[in-house]
């Protein structure tokens, strides 16, 4: 039997940043929009060229490279033509693979939000899906409240949907954007649309999650028949959310009611990196994972003692509706650790280290590794510091430096304009090949100012790190109080556009940002000479 085909289309970048409290910066969506191509999204949203600056700037080279990169924006504006709206000229000038557009389907919308008439509107979303087709790239509109607006007035919000199919648009999103319609309302208005001329292959869902039923709104619409669905990255968006495309996905793929009828680009060895993908969003969010999120939490597979457990130890498959394994996450009852093993196996082999489960220093790095993470550590987000931990425990990690010494110094005065300002000066003291080298730099603040001055003089590994670049630094407090446990998490990047994550954890924050700096660079040099299993997160 031949399964037919669903599209996923993640919007984290574009309606995730609409979440409270989260502001992407270019540096924040060019390493996201990394995560989501190499995990294999059909169409990554990258938000609004020409609405702000960071969105413009992101929009000024195609970001990735095999997804379907995607700009968002508004049709054009009614009394004035295609070619003359700023807004729809801004969309067209985007280096984007598909442009998609929102438009309104409800009556009331057009009347209020747009000051314009029925027919006006949809002459709108026709020129501006024209325009984009002309233009070679593959259209797609958003039916803004669709389902509100079918409900006030069916006919108008179908003819919105088939202007806009019938124009061109390869998508027709029907979005429950007030998150307030119910799945067996989905269902009925999905067969309409397709009943009124809309095919079922050219139809998405776009759900939001305010009465908690984004994903069975989004999987009732599959069940209608529509063929994309939308999502963010842990359910992120505005108010309460947008379907969780990380529960979504492993419920096609794993569930037989789905995965005999369907299938996505994620393929199972790409599913096996779902936890670590929900996982290291979470961390560049600098935001703790979702203990009891389904499938990936850290909870979704653990059971405490009893007759649960006494049967798990039998056959897991009594209290587990999936193998976690099969998700990339743990089952944490296990007696013996044969299930953490088999885990870190796959783990070490995606990143090339082969190691058998008999080797005794495997069971030395689970230990560390546990050992470590009860501390503070975590290394879903730091890829390339459980690269250099394993490699060190498993192989051999060259000794390319020795940091025999540091000292920073914050001083805040009043300089010779009578300016109040603060000062951060840094002082590394390093070994390369037995010679001892004493490095000063002064930052914009104590970690700057470290960063500068133990890459100011490396001796001859120094032209080797003239293209490394911090990204990005997070600091996470870990505890309460003045004496709290701190975890930085620092983003690194190169010249080759490779970029990674190292972690560090102490109770200074100084320290604990010098363990993260260090391991970035010493990943930085293994990486120039292309070290078998230190290719994380590129």
């Amino acid at each position: 039997m031949t399964r037919e085909r669903i599209y996923l289309f993640d919007t984290t970048l574009r309606d995730g940043q609409q979440t409270p409290g989260i502001d992407f910066s270019v540096e924040d969506k060019i390493a996201i929009a990394g995560l989501l191509d190499q995990f294999g999204m059909d169409y990554i949203e990258g938000g609004y060229p020409g609405a702000n600056p960071t969105d413009t700037e992101f929009f000024t080279r195609k970001r990735t490279l095999k997804a379907s990169f995607v700009a968002f924006g508004m049709t054009k504006r009614a009394g004035v033509s295609a070619s003359n709206d700023p807004g729809l000229n801004a969309l067209l000038a985007a280096k984007s693979d598909a442009i998609c557009l929102v438009a309104k389907s409800w009556d009331y919308h057009v009347e209020v939000a747009l000051g314009c008439t029925n027919e006006e509107n949809l002459d709108n979303i026709r020129a501006s899906v024209e325009a984009v087709v002309a233009s070679g790239r593959e259209a797609m509109v958003d039916c803004e409240h669709f389902f509100d607006g079918y409900k006030a007035n069916p006919a108008y919000a179908l003819a919105c949907a088939k202007t806009a199919f019938d124009a061109g648009a390869r998508w027709v999103v029907l979005c429950d954007t007030n998150g307030g319609t119910q799945p067996p309302e989905v269902r009925e208005i999905v067969a309409a649309v397709i009943a009124a001329g809309v095919p079922g292959a050219n139809l998405g869902i776009h759900a939001h999650n305010d009465t908690g039923q984004a994903v069975a709104n989004s999987l009732a619409a599959v069940e209608a028949g529509v063929r994309q669905i939308q999502g963010t990255l842990n359910g992120i968006g505005e108010r309460c959310g947008n379907a969780n495309l990380v529960t979504l996905i492993p419920t096609l793929a794993l569930k037989e009611t789905y995965s005999s009828r369907f299938e996505t680009a994620i393929d199972a060895d790409r599913l096996q990196e779902l936890t670590k993908l929900a996982h290291s969003f979470d961390e560049l969010l600098n935001r703790s994972p979702d203990q009891q999120a389904p499938y990936v939490g850290a909870s979704a597979f653990a059971t405490k003692a009893g007759i649960h457990a006494s049967a798990l130890l039998k056959d897991p498959r009594t209290y587990e509706h999936v193998a976690p394994e099969s998700i990339g996450n743990l089952r944490k009852v296990m007696v013996s650790d044969q299930g953490g093993k088999a885990n870190f196996i796959n783990a070490l082999k995606r990143r090339g280290i082969a190691v058998s489960k008999d080797d005794p220093k495997l069971d030395k790095l689970i230990a560390i590794v546990k050992e470590r993470e009860a501390t503070g550590y975590a290394y879903e987000g730091a890829d390339a510091s459980f690269a250099l931990l394993a490699s060190r425990i498993l192989g051999t990690v060259p000794d390319f430096f020795h940091v025999e010494s540091f000292r920073v110094m914050v001083e805040r005065r009043f300089d010779a304009n009578g300016h109040l300002k603060t000062v951060s000066e840094a002082v590394v003291k390093v070994i390369v090949d037995g010679e001892t080298m004493m490095s000063v730099a002064e930052g914009h603040g104590p970690v700057n100012a470290l960063d500068l001055a133990l890459r100011k003089d490396l001796g001859k590994y120094q032209s080797e790190i003239e293209d490394l670049e911090l990204a990005d630094y997070k600091v996470r407090i870990l505890n309460g109080g003045t004496e709290a446990i701190t975890r930085v998490l620092i983003e690194s990047t190169d010249g080759t556009g490779a970029r990674w994550w190292t972690v560090g954890v102490s109770d200074n924050i100084i320290d604990a940002s010098f363990q993260a700096l260090m391991d970035s660079i010493v990943f930085k040099l293994l990486k120039n000479r292309d070290h078998a299993g230190l290719i994380a997160a590129e």
